[in-house]
């Protein structure tokens, strides 16, 4: 991991509803117009807030949580445990392409005419490898919607340019490490798990490897995840001489979750996200 050039970088971490701290920071960002980065690394529900930071869709972000977030129709254990969708990415977004879209022509004129690059991490199935997806136009919707489908919650196996590919969380939850070796030596991470967070291999990856076990690779990185995103919590705590990483992370009493639907719980911690921005911004910029 070399070949720097001191870009600056803005990576954003998945993890369903508890990214909506992400989504708070993103909006003090957007509120006063900060956005110096740029390479832009999101995952997931990150890459889904990221997009409408950068299309200055300021609102969004939280106005689809409270409005379709919330909805049985998308999260339901009922419907899971009947084999359907225990998160139903389908229905979301038909929703949010039908009656909040992304300003897609806005996004990537801003893009190119100022020279700034979006990426969006997603999962081989084949390989169990990280796919780092450069969205156009075309396919930004289809894009997020691959980082977002968690296995096994969302059924459907989606594909992207005819490789099999899901939820970027697998192979790379926080890619810190993807934008140094893209040249960023100034990153800001925004987190949705504590700073001190410990990552551990769940029961969870058992079922993912019976689930998926016609899919070696795919298993053996289930099996590699903790490790991995315990590797990018060390490089954000002890970065390369040269690097500097500022972290954002929400405080230890949030008690949200990946599926949290206490709307009190995803105000408190959007709010929280917005006050860790300002308090970010404010010492940024003094």
């Amino acid at each position: 991991m070399s070949n720097n050039t001191g870009k600056s970088a803005l990576v954003v971490e998945g993890g369903g509803m508890r990214s909506v701290f992400a989504a708070g920071v993103l909006h003090a960002f957007g509120k006063v117009g900060f956005d110096p980065f740029d390479l832009y690394i999101g995952v997931s529900a990150g890459a889904c807030h990221l997009a409408s930071h950068l299309a200055d869709q300021n609102d969004r972000n939280f106005d689809i949580t409270l409005r379709y977030s919330l909805n049985s129709k998308f999260i339901n254990p009922w419907r899971f445990l009947r084999g359907g969708h225990l998160m139903d990415l389908d229905w979301m977004w038909k929703q949010t392409i039908t009656n909040y879209r992304l300003d897609l022509a806005y996004l990537f004129h801003k893009l190119r005419t100022q020279n700034k690059e979006y990426i969006v991490v997603a999962t081989s199935v084949d390989t169990g490898n990280a796919l780092y997806l450069l969205p156009d136009e075309n396919t930004l919707e289809h894009y997020l919607k691959v980082s977002s489908s968690l296995p096994v919650f969302y059924r459907n196996i989606l594909e992207v340019d005819g490789e099999r590919a899901m939820d970027g969380g697998i192979a790379d939850a926080i890619p810190v490490r993807e934008a140094y070796s893209r040249g960023a030596t100034d990153i800001t991470v925004i987190r949705s798990r504590l700073s001190d967070y410990v990552k551990k291999q769940s029961q969870f990856t058992f079922i993912l490897s019976v689930y998926f076990r016609k899919y070696s690779r795919l298993v053996e990185k289930f099996k590699q995840r903790a490790c991995n995103y315990m590797a990018a919590v060390d490089f954000i705590h002890h970065p390369p001489e040269g690097v500097r990483i500022a972290e954002l992370a929400p405080p230890n009493d949030v008690g949200i979750g990946r599926t949290t639907q206490n709307e009190a719980i995803l105000r408190a911690t959007y709010q929280i996200g917005i006050d860790y921005g300002n308090k970010f911004l404010k010492n940024k910029l003094r």
